[in-house]
């Protein structure tokens, strides 16, 4: 599924043509202002060349989950005062997405203006991928644009419906980055290619570790899946986070993988832990087979930061989804900070390393080396489905390239 096969941004005529491009505005708002402009500015690059070209341009987005009605608290509006900063010039802001007056407003566009819309998930039939929904987007362009990864893997009317009404649905800048560097970090990884897998549990990754265990050389696991993967060797993991219907999958993926998986040594458990309120009890490391009864685990210790420093030292590869440990904690974010430094000094020494999104983007934000890496996806949902080698509906749905 890789990008290169789809029309691009560049294939496109845009001089005096209507561009209708999905973006991934779903920033955070704190009293009505953006207060994360991170993704706006992901979606630039993309922008600036339709304005550039000449196109008229006409954006649209979700912002949180207002499931259908309009909830002022989630509109969109803010993101074209911050577009606007971003872009030196106005942008122009609709009260709707759909019906005669958003499309008066998107007729009357001349070349190089922007037209927001406002929040599609006002609209159900934006989730439902209603057609008539589908439908009334597509009169307001000529063509379509999607660069909106991070909503590339759910079938929804911007993503997937609308490109059933245009002859030309093409991939933008941010899209395109994005396959290439997943698509060819599976299909033609600079060896050792590693996996590193963390977060919470194990039945959100055995899809990624079933389809990754034959292309990588190694996969390093860490975060709360961990101790089922101990529970499944006979150990004790005290009070520490188990899946225990997943004890049987976590044994087969061991005897599967063999050496391929690598298992912490040892871990920092506490006494007591209240996540809610940021609240851990007392500390201590323990090895991997000494987790005392009633102790959680809620990070790798350092024994295990240096066994995986080891298996990573010559990595050409690196994809890491998910953090070792409570990274929200100033205390327990030791394990997972330690391995962004990792990666980050990996990066340096020409490796390629790919952060797939959600938690582990924020991890590697937290601990400042998210311009130290090779790429930081935008995606954590749709980089995981990708990674577990799923076709994702909002690319496929794209327009082939005309091959030969």
């Amino acid at each position: 599924m890789g990008a290169l096969t789809k029309l691009s941004v560049d294939d496109l005529q845009l001089e005096g043509t209507r561009v209708l491009m999905r973006v991934d505005f779903n920033v955070p708002l704190e009293n009505g202002r953006v207060s994360d402009d991170k993704r706006i500015r992901a979606a630039l690059p993309t922008i600036r060349r339709i304005i550039d070209g000449n196109g008229r341009l006409i954006l649209m987005s979700h912002l949180g989950r207002p499931e259908g009605k309009r909830v002022p608290g989630m509109s969109l509006r803010p993101c074209a005062a911050v577009l606007s900063e971003l872009l030196g010039q106005p942008v122009r802001f609709a009260d709707d997405c759909i019906g005669a007056d958003v499309e008066t407003a998107a007729a009357q566009l001349d070349q190089k203006q922007v037209l927001l819309l406002e929040n599609l998930r006002y609209y159900r039939q934006e989730t439902e991928n209603e057609r008539d929904f589908a439908g009334a987007l597509a009169k307001l362009a000529d063509v379509y644009v999607n660069d909106a990864f991070g909503t590339a893997h759910r079938a929804h009317a911007s993503t997937e419906g609308v490109t059933h009404f245009f002859d030309q649905c093409a991939a933008g800048y941010l899209m395109i980055k994005e396959i290439e560097y997943l698509g060819r970090s599976l299909e033609n990884p600079r060896r050792p290619f590693v996996a590193i897998l963390g977060g919470a549990k194990i039945s959100g990754k055995i899809d990624v570790i079933t389809h990754l265990l034959p292309i990588v050389d190694y996969i390093l696991i860490g975060g709360g899946m961990t101790y089922t993967f101990m529970k499944a060797k006979g150990l004790e993991i005290g009070a520490s986070l188990l899946e225990e219907d997943k004890i049987d999958t976590a044994r087969e993926v061991m005897a599967e993988g063999g050496e391929k998986i690598v298992l912490p040594v040892d871990f920092l458990v506490s006494d007591h832990f209240d996540f809610k309120n940021r609240k851990v009890g007392k500390l201590k490391e323990v090895a991997s087979d000494a987790i005392p009864a009633g102790w959680v685990g809620l990070d790798i210790g350092t024994r295990s930061v240096d066994q995986f420093r080891k298996v990573l030292h010559h990595a050409g590869t690196v994809v890491w989804n998910g953090p070792m440990g409570v990274f929200e904690i100033k205390e327990t974010a030791g394990g997972t900070f330690a391995l962004a430094a990792i990666l980050a000094e990996l990066t340096r020494q020409g490796a390629t390393t790919i952060i797939g999104g959600g938690d582990s983007a924020s991890a590697v934000a937290r601990a400042g080396v998210e311009e130290k890496v090779s790429h930081v996806s935008t995606g954590g949902g749709a980089s995981l489905e990708f990674l577990e080698g799923k076709i994702l509906p909002g690319i496929a749905a794209l327009t082939d390239k005309l091959q030969g």
